[in-house]
């Protein structure tokens, strides 16, 4: 079911019969129609196994069932709202920037840290960010939240792409990653930028990143 931009911090969802999707819990904004909300406890589409390696992770955001017949708003903490629309990939976002997404995606989580080694370590450790991050796979709409607007930048084989790791969002398609280091002199004594670690990603996909550091 796709999202309708109503501005840039808020979508509406339409609901039918049958269908069903899920939303951070509090991201219900307002709603039309005969629509419920229940707390979900089975893990979204990967079930009860994907629930628990989220808990294990450390990415299990708590989300709602919405199912019914009706129109529901979302938005959440004034924050940006970017929509994706997947199309058979796979869409890696961390948990506590998902607003809402389809019922019929399929939930899960992947170790950054297999991703590039040690350095994966080192990114969870230096930029807060989780050495797990959340999946979601299949053919449907997820809308992810971010500070200010967000930028769409293509990856090729030939053009990797290199992102400061607190403006990450989300990525697709067949990327890898893996941290890099431009650390100098200057960060030794303190002088530098504050921009030592960058995250590299390359293949052929999509990166999104949001127009400021800071995270949700």
């Amino acid at each position: 079911m796709p999202f309708r931009e109503i501005n840039s911090k808020m979508v509406e969802a339409t609901i039918m019969p049958g269908q069903r999707m899920f939303s951070q819990r509090g991201a219900m904004l307002a709603y039309r129609g005969d629509v419920g909300f229940t707390p979900n406890i089975q893990g979204g589409q990967g079930g009860i196994m994907s629930m628990i390696g989220r808990r294990v992770a450390g990415e299990a955001t708590p989300l709602m069932t919405v199912e019914g017949n009706g129109t529901v708003m979302f938005g959440h903490g004034g924050h940006h709202v970017q929509v994706i629309n997947l199309t058979g990939d796979t869409l890696c976002v961390e948990a506590d920037r998902l607003l809402a997404f389809d019922g019929t995606l399929q939930q899960g989580t992947m170790f950054m840290g297999s991703q590039g080694g040690v350095m994966g370590m080192v990114r969870g450790q230096v930029t807060g960010q989780g050495l797990f991050t959340t999946t979601l796979k299949g053919h449907g709409a997820v809308a992810v939240m971010a500070h200010g607007g967000v930028i769409q930048l293509p990856i090729t084989p030939q053009r990797p792409v290199h992102v400061d790791p607190q403006a990450y969002v989300a990525h697709h398609g067949d990327v890898r990653n893996k941290l890099s280091t431009a650390l100098g002199w200057r960060d030794m004594v303190g002088r530098g930028s504050g921009e030592a670690f960058q995250l590299e990603l390359s293949g052929n996909g999509m990166v999104y990143v949001q127009a400021s550091e800071e995270k949700l």
